[in-house]
């Protein structure tokens, strides 16, 4: 599955279009208004949000949990073609910028982006070269896809529309812009392009810049072709991200429910706690020697368990742990055993 991330206009739908070389509704004014993942199917439907969300057999089943005003702004497109047989698409709304950004949508569009981007194995940002500001709802999109940082790429779309001097100070201005957001010291690989089904505008790019789209789009297209192959691995890999994170989760609950107060003072034991969540964690960390980088976010930890009574969480059952431990260490290495080793 691939993801495309981008503000209004950056040509994430002609993206999708040139790659099937198919037609779809487009505008430069924010038109796509919703999720539309674009998948294989027999014959050419859209499917709305609530049906596809209660399907066994589709991969959607989560997405229920953002109500209504969400489903009713999702779709699913499927169409005969080749390349979705191996490739599925989800287009997003444009990310707004300025003003628009107060008039709230009706549905937590970070969170959706991030349940995404879970299941995505390709997270594809689309710039063009007139609206390099990165708006402040697209820097919470991109913090929200922490965690994925090895499926993010950047493309630089319409890149023949300013000559090559102009695209060489774009580009640097584009990584400026992102180097604020991303907060990696690695640097993002971007590719720059123009796609779309229209020929290259020479007149503006010259015929280096035309060689230069070439070359890139091909090692996107390369980069599109890797996924069904590593697909499997990605699989396990978020699988065993998922479990570490669950036994944290798991020391993190019991620690709290330790610390609680056997009859009296429970409330302000448990205010302490959390206004201290910080120093707790470290706490667990020092205790069952954990890294602290697979420890959650801890301003989003303190929001939920503000919910929730410590007294009633379970205590840590060392059995349960054991399991995950054992699964981790000698099941997910017998079952890599089963795939081809490309090292032999």
């Amino acid at each position: 599955m691939v993801m495309l991330l981008g503000q209004y206009s950056t040509g994430k739908t002609t993206f999708i279009k040139h790659l099937l070389k198919t037609r779809a509704h487009i505008g430069p004014e924010p038109t796509t208004d919703r999720f539309v993942v674009v998948m294989s199917g027999t014959d050419e439907r859209s499917v709305p949000g609530n049906t596809i969300a209660v399907q066994a057999d589709m991969p959607f089943s989560g997405l229920t949990t953002f109500g209504t005003a969400f489903l009713s702004k999702f779709e699913c497109s499927q169409m005969p073609h080749p390349l979705l047989e191996h490739v599925t698409f989800v287009d997003t709304p444009g990310v707004l910028s300025g003003e628009k950004q107060r008039t709230q949508r009706a549905y937590d569009f970070t969170g959706v982006t991030s349940w995404f981007a879970a299941k995505c194995d390709l997270i594809l940002l689309l710039f063009d070269p007139h609206k390099l500001d990165v708006s402040d709802e697209f820097k919470r999109v991109i913090y929200s896809l922490r965690g994925h940082d090895d499926k993010i790429r950047v493309v630089l779309n319409k890149a023949d529309q300013v000559d090559t001097q102009q695209l060489m100070r774009v580009y640097g201005a584009l990584m400026w812009s992102l180097g604020k957001v991303l907060n990696t010291p690695e640097v993002v690989r971007v590719y720059i392009g123009s796609f779309n089904d229209k020929p290259v505008n020479e007149a503006a790019t010259g015929p280096i810049g035309k060689e230069l789209f070439e070359k890139e789009q091909e090692d996107l297209l390369s980069d599109l072709k890797d996924i069904p192959k590593k697909a499997c691995d990605r699989r396990i890999n978020e699988f065993v991200k998922r479990a570490r994170a669950a036994k944290i989760h798991a020391y993190i609950i019991a620690h709290l429910k330790k610390e609680m107060p056997a009859m009296i003072g429970k409330a302000k034991t448990q205010q302490r706690l959390i206004d201290n969540l910080e120093g707790e964690f470290g706490k667990v960390q020092r205790d069952h020697h954990l890294p602290p980088g697979d420890f959650p976010n801890v301003e989003h930890f303190k929001e939920i368990l503000s919910g929730y009574n410590f007294d009633k969480f379970e205590k840590l059952k060392p059995k349960m742990i054991q399991a995950v431990d054992d699964m981790l260490g000698y099941d997910i290495p017998e079952l890599l055993k089963t795939f081809r080793n490309p090292y032999d």
